[in-house]
């Protein structure tokens, strides 16, 4: 919950929109500053107070106990400019809070945690438990000295400037280590531990068993993911609670798919209690893995409580991001924050320009010129089987004549993929245009690279009898010169000269040029491959200047009758 403080009309103005806009986030404390401000840091994970910071830093300074305990503080100033983070940039989620609280209200965020200042993700701010000499290691990446990343296990991590060699380390492991000196330990979720148990099995017994094979095999109970089970056991208080003791969900499978997983050690007994010859190892491997620590017994007697621990390194994240036309006010905020995720950048040199200055510090960044679409799709696809987080890039939305298409087909379920979706050249050059897309449309390559061109023209052919707007990508280049007046000669057939095509090069960037014309005035030598031609139906118009197609044929009867 967020507790909203305010001490004058101005702020409690500010205060209601927040209230207004978060209802089920926030909760407004009135009366007194002092009391409300204390009331709100016992009772709330995070404070938005339109006070003076000065004032907030009195009041909470008594009320501190620790990074890891204090919420998250947020100052507003009474113009509203300004949405300070004060206290928590991390650990309390101010920094993040400070931004939103920022969009909300049209105020600036300011947030001067070092790493946040120059796009750095804090060692603690990764999502994964964390030991060692986190402020001495945070500062040797502020300043430039070599901290080596020491990777025992694959995880997805973002972007981080590391080196082979350092006197300072980041160690990623699910060991049972120590830090030590100079050094980070990182603990990615990366076990799994199944369980079996008896009816009424204790929770002692279950926990003290699992905690036991860790400890043994030199495993960080941190590193546990999840705990799993067969169906049957997944009300059993013993395991449920050891679960929860742990802080890892419980998860279950049927007696069917775990009957299915080879397993080293099948046994009798569960398989006439549960339906399945294994339930500790199954369940443990039935998402793959390594099997660190087989099945073994609670030392009880008679053992009521089975488990064994499967290693299950994190899979690789592939985001097929869509940059949009160009102007990075139409780079979406979700692109951006792929960008920043990302630890190895794939794409097209003159795209990587584009967003270069986005990209953190430490991100590899594997670039290449025109023609390689292919070689990308299956290096992007590469890195992140080796459990890399990777943006693959491309202009427009990257499924539309993008990357999307190559990526996929070279990827497998072996990895993650996620798909941004970015504003299209049609859709630019359509908003540029008027409302040209106002009613069915087809996007069309004229580029025969891929495709042959019976192919295209045969779906040339099909749009214009079918009377569909028609967007035309790649319409012309020095070797394609023949292309667009082939396909605008097929639309003739169909429609008259007089229907309007409008024509737009470099759509959003700074040297965007457009003009509206006609189906018979159009000169092909004008177009080239940064040119989007889009071509009207019988319905489109030319309305003061803007090409307009109608939502349906009513509008076009309608006008007609009046003419």
């Amino acid at each position: 919950m967020i507790g909203l403080i305010s001490a004058t009309a101005a702020g409690a103005a500010a205060r209601d929109r927040l209230a207004a806009a978060w209802p089920d986030r926030t909760r407004v404390y009135e009366g007194p500053v002092g009391d409300a401000v204390r009331t709100a840091f016992a009772q709330c994970e995070q404070l938005v107070c339109f006070l003076a910071t000065g004032a907030v830093v009195r009041l909470v300074a008594p009320l501190l106990s620790g990074k890891t305990e204090d919420p998250g503080v947020v100052c507003v100033d009474e113009g509203g400019r300004f949405a300070v983070s004060l206290l928590g940039g991390h650990a309390g989620g101010a920094n993040e809070l400070a931004r939103e609280v920022g969009d909300l209200l049209g105020a600036e965020p300011v947030v001067t945690t070092a790493t946040d200042a120059v796009h750095l993700p804090g060692l603690d701010t990764l999502g994964l438990p964390v030991e060692g000499d986190v402020a001495g290691v945070s500062r040797a990446l502020l300043d430039g000295e070599a901290v080596a990343l020491r990777a025992e296990v694959a995880w997805p991590l973002p972007p981080l400037p590391v080196a082979d060699q350092g006197s300072y380390t980041i160690r990623l492991t699910d060991r049972l280590v120590e830090a030590a000196e100079r050094e980070v330990v990182l603990r990615p979720p990366t076990l799994v531990v199944g369980v079996g148990a008896s009816k009424g099995a204790p929770v002692e017994e279950v926990l003290g068993l699992v905690e036991d094979a860790l400890r043994e095999a030199g495993l960080s109970v941190a590193s546990v993911a999840e705990l799993a089970t067969v169906d049957a056991k997944a009300e059993e208080a013993g395991i449920v609670e050891a679960a929860r003791r742990l802080g890892v969900p419980l998860v279950t499978y049927s007696a069917g798919e775990l009957a299915g997983v080879d397993v080293p050690n099948p046994s009798d007994a569960p398989l006439a209690a549960v339906g399945t010859p294994s339930v500790a190892e199954a369940a443990a491997l039935v998402g793959g893995g390594e099997l660190l620590v087989p099945k073994r017994k609670s030392a009880a007697s008679p053992a009521m409580a089975t488990c064994a621990v499967v290693r299950r390194p994190g899979r690789g994240r592939l985001a097929v991001v869509g940059l949009g036309p160009g102007a990075r006010d139409l780079l979406t905020p979700r692109a951006q924050a792929e960008l920043r995720r990302a630890s190895v950048l794939v794409g097209l040199d003159q795209y990587v320009d584009q967003i270069r200055d986005l990209l953190r510090p430490g991100t590899r960044i594997l670039e290449s010129g025109l023609g390689a679409e292919e070689e990308r799709a299956r290096t992007a696809v590469e890195e992140a089987r080796k459990g890399q987080a990777v943006a693959l890039i491309g202009s427009g939305d990257a499924g539309v004549y993008a990357m999307a298409s190559p990526a996929l087909a070279e990827a497998s379920d072996d990895i993650d993929v996620v798909g941004v979706p970015g504003v299209t050249a049609a859709l630019a050059a359509g908003a540029i245009l008027g409302a040209p897309l106002g009613h069915d449309h087809v996007s069309i390559s004229l580029s025969d690279l891929h495709t042959p061109w019976e192919v295209i023209e045969r779906r040339v052919r099909a749009a214009a009898e079918a009377d569909i707007v028609v967007t035309f990508y790649n319409p012309r280049s020095r070797g394609r010169d023949w292309q667009l007046p082939k396909a605008l000669g097929i639309l003739a057939e169909h429609r008259a000269p007089a229907t309007p095509v409008g024509v737009v090069r470099n759509a959003s960037r700074p040297d965007e040029s457009s003009r509206l014309t006609t189906l018979g005035a159009l000169d092909p030598a004008t177009v080239d491959m940064m040119t989007v031609v889009t071509v009207g139906n019988t319905a489109t118009r030319d309305i003061a200047g803007r090409m307009v197609t109608p939502r349906g044929y009513r509008w076009q009867s309608a006008r007609e009758g009046s003419e």
